[in-house]
């Protein structure tokens, strides 16, 4: 798993990479992620699948905050991010989120 920011010199926001590779996708059909910028719609933004397994996908956020996230598989399995910045608790029976800071 990775995030990957690309900074815009012309305004202030980030090109945020979001990518699961085949092995955490364990088979899933379906890969999106949902998080504080979408408003946790698990079908706001879909990952879209690669040649090679993986599944990725590109939003643009404001630069200078920190963005609680996570994956959904198939639509009901969630799935931190292995390489996150950070992780905050959910407040849901113990669980993290997935934390990406610009």
């Amino acid at each position: 798993m990775a995030v990957a920011k690309q900074f815009l010199k012309s305004k202030p926001v980030a090109k945020v990479t979001f990518e699961l590779p085949a092995e955490a996708v364990n088979g899933a059909k379906t890969v999106a992620v949902a998080g504080e910028f979408n408003n946790w719609d698990v079908a706001a933004q879909a990952l879209k699948k690669q040649k090679d397994g993986s599944y990725k996908t590109t939003v643009e956020l404001p630069v200078g905050g920190e963005y609680q996230y996570r994956y959904i598989l198939d639509g009901t399995k969630w799935e931190n991010d292995w390489a996150a910045d950070k992780y905050v608790a959910s407040g849901v029976s113990g669980e993290e989120n997935s934390v990406v800071v610009l």
